[in-house]
């Protein structure tokens, strides 16, 4: 017998229904890594995050907070409390003490590499009440399925992908959802949620600035179109006292809020609503005439007293100015020219259009549907969406990492251009009027060609998300994977080979250099005391191993020595082409190296003809650095291809300019099965007696 229900209660079901299909599909396609490989933490930064995680498990949060960590940074150590964002670590410790106290036994690991599909999934649900809350609800269901699959969130949010972002892309959007509620109601009840929200997402990562940023924004641009009302000031009054004195709270944060130049707008335009609430104060109160004098003198005082402000504070040195990672987004070319470091890492490089579609396909042109149906109604709400979405797009094409903040409103934007479309065209087929029995027809005909059309993309999309998360973004960088010409499957372990044969064959006080990319992973792999990691906090230690790599072997001793380094390791793709290599990254240690020592330049390791070479073509400087010999010992006595020369390099395609290579100061302690990682002993100093 079939329910009696209202139509609007089988619309409800529906929705639930649809919903919870979506919450268990964005769960449920990113797993695709635990499937093929293994429960295994991802990349290089979630290996510090999960170690710090298993620290707080064990330890406590209060001895967490105030860790110290001498075995990072040798010998200056970290002080981990203040120098993270703990919302991630917090987050998974939650979940394993709840899980454990309903008597659930799962390791740590296991809860830091499901933690972000997880996560994932309550980002759907996110989305749909905030793109509900800004446009409609239908939107809204459209939405969480498209943020569900798109490659640009899931690149982020695999499982393994125990990374800051995994919570913080869920607290973004949630402190939007709740910020548009607070704007449309006037209710400090959900102002204070949302600078709940936006304390969650100070604690999970840096990327905040975004929201102190865009909701101030929001805010003015409200001023400025003559939306003004009591419910924007209640709004943000109580959102931003009460978020900023949250945010405070964080010991990485600290002071930020009301001394960085990053966090200025937010308290300008806090400042900026007392005064206009003051003056429409005084327009009730005064005459015109008086009201006109009085208003000339608030307004001169209060810019006089703004910029004393900004002067006395700049001055002595209380207000902070904006961060190397801040010039980055607004000047492109900044971080090349000034900071070396930053422009290495290859997630901050510019994005191409390429990257635009692999990340987003269909939206790429449903995106502009979707501005186009918020330009037509605007409302607080939808200028919101609108500025979301203009400054997103701006930031990801400075910064490829940044298509990460773009992937959620571009699902929103999307949504509202695909279902305002759909439901354009679907009243037409569904229209039966009496008109024109001709035109009608026609009108029926395009309608079936465009959601012919609409759904066909769809179905694209659909599947171009799923191959994306399948052979994209779910392969661990510590475990690589080929395809062989029958098609089978060759798996590399290099990393963990390497890290367990130190864990295995060296004292625990061990010191091992390498470059600031391995850092996180041996402390946690090899649990061995690391020179620099991939906090990158202290420019000139890293220019130091820069400095090493790029000197001979005589030049390098000295720095090794300085450093109590005993064991020296590289990452070398030459035999089985991995292009990922020291080799590749060692113009980077070269310009960093240069920066804090005029003598290291990047010309001295180019051929005469100007070319990155390590042939015979290659110079004499770079051919007897401390990086191109370990990482070519040894390596002219191989010749794996007939059709090569021995010491034939894949990755460059060149045969090796040097192959008698020799160590004075290092001897070889151990090279991995696919010779990806070399180890090097460092020999201590003779015996001067």
């Amino acid at each position: 017998m079939g329910l009696n229900l209202a139509p609007s209660r089988q619309e409800l079901l529906l929705r639930i229904g649809i919903l919870s299909l979506i919450y268990v599909i964005a769960f449920f396609v990113r797993l695709f890594s635990v499937l093929r490989y293994e429960s295994v933490i991802h990349e290089f930064d979630p290996y510090f995050n999960y170690r710090s995680t298993q620290y707080l498990v064990n330890e406590g949060f209060y001895n967490f907070i105030n860790w110290f960590d001498s075995t990072s940074w040798y010998p200056l150590g970290r002080i981990v409390g203040g120098t993270i964002y703990p919302g991630l670590m917090v987050t998974a410790a939650s979940v394993y003490w709840t899980l454990h106290f309903f008597h659930i036994t799962v390791d740590i690991r296991n809860v830091c590499v499901l933690l972000a599909p997880w996560m994932a999934s309550n980002t759907a649900m996110a989305t749909y009440f905030f793109t509900k809350e800004a446009y409609n609800t239908r939107a809204g269901v459209v939405a969480a399925a498209f943020v569900a699959v798109v490659p640009g969130y899931i690149s982020r949010s695999v499982a393994g992908s125990y990374d800051n972002e995994a919570v913080a892309i869920f607290a973004l959007i949630f402190t939007y959802f709740l910020w548009v509620r607070s704007v449309k109601t006037g209710s400090m009840l959900w102002a204070s949620c949302c600078a709940l929200s936006y304390f969650y997402m100070v604690s999970a990562w840096g990327g905040y600035v975004f929201i102190i940023n865009l909701i101030p924004l929001h805010v003015v641009a409200l001023l400025v179109s003559g939306r003004f009302s009591q419910r924007l000031y209640v709004a943000f009054c109580t959102f931003y006292a009460m978020g900023t004195l949250l945010s405070m709270q964080i010991s990485f944060v600290g002071f930020q809020p009301v001394q960085s130049a990053e966090h200025m707008a937010a308290m300008g335009t806090f400042l900026l609503l007392q005064l206009h609430g003051g003056v429409n104060w005084l327009r009730s109160l005064l005459p015109p005439k008086h009201f006109n004098h009085l208003f000339k003198l608030v307004i001169l005082a209060t810019i006089g007293g703004f910029l004393s402000i900004v002067m006395v504070g700049s001055a002595t040195g209380y207000f902070s100015n904006f961060t190397g990672r801040f010039y980055s987004l607004l000047d492109p070319t900044y971080a090349k020219e000034h900071i070396p470091i930053i422009a290495s890492v290859s997630e901050h490089q510019p994005t191409t259009w390429a990257s635009f579609f692999f990340d987003l396909h269909a939206q790429v042109f449903l995106f502009p549907v979707g501005l186009y149906f918020c330009f037509r109604k605007l409302t607080d709400a939808n200028i919101f969406l609108i500025l979301y979405a203009v400054t997103s797009v701006y930031f990801s094409g400075v910064m490829v990492r940044l298509i990460l903040v773009l992937a959620p409103i571009s699902c929103v934007m999307a949504a509202i251009g695909l279902s305002s479309t759909m439901s354009t065209y679907m009243s037409v087929i569904r229209n039966r009027r009496q008109t024109d029995s001709d035109k009608r027809n026609v009108e029926k005909e395009i309608a079936w060609v465009m959601v012919f059309g609409m759904t066909t993309l769809l179905v694209f999309y659909a599947y171009h998300c799923i191959w994306v998360t399948s052979e994209a973004y779910s392969s661990p960088s510590i475990v690589l994977a080929s395809r062989n010409w029958d098609g089978s499957q060759t798996i590399f372990d290099d990393f963990r080979e390497a890290y367990y044969w130190l864990r295995q064959n060296t004292p625990p006080e061990t010191r091992i250099m390498s470059w600031w990319d391995y850092g996180y992973q041996l402390a946690a792999m090899a649990n061995r005391t690391t020179i620099v990691d991939n906090n990158t906090w202290n420019n000139s230690h890293i220019a130091q191993v820069g400095k090493a790599f790029a000197s001979s072997e005589e030049d390098a001793y000295p720095i090794l020595q300085q450093l109590d380094v005993d064991y020296v390791l590289v990452i070398f793709g030459g035999m089985i082409g991995y292009s990922s290599d020291d080799i590749n990254k060692f113009l980077w240690m070269v310009r960093i190296a240069g920066s804090t020592d005029p003598s290291i330049k990047e010309q001295d390791y180019f051929s005469r003809d100007g070319q990155y070479s390590i042939s015979s073509t290659a110079s004499e400087t770079m051919k007897n650095s401390l990086m191109y010999k370990c990482s070519y010992y040894r390596f002219g006595e191989l010749q794996f291809d007939s059709r090569r020369p021995g010491g034939y390099d894949r990755v460059r395609n060149a045969e090796i300019g040097e192959k008698d290579i020799r160590f004075k100061h290092l001897e070889e302690a151990y090279t991995t099965t696919n010779w990806m990682v070399r180890l090097y002993k460092v020999k201590p100093l003779p015996n001067r007696g």
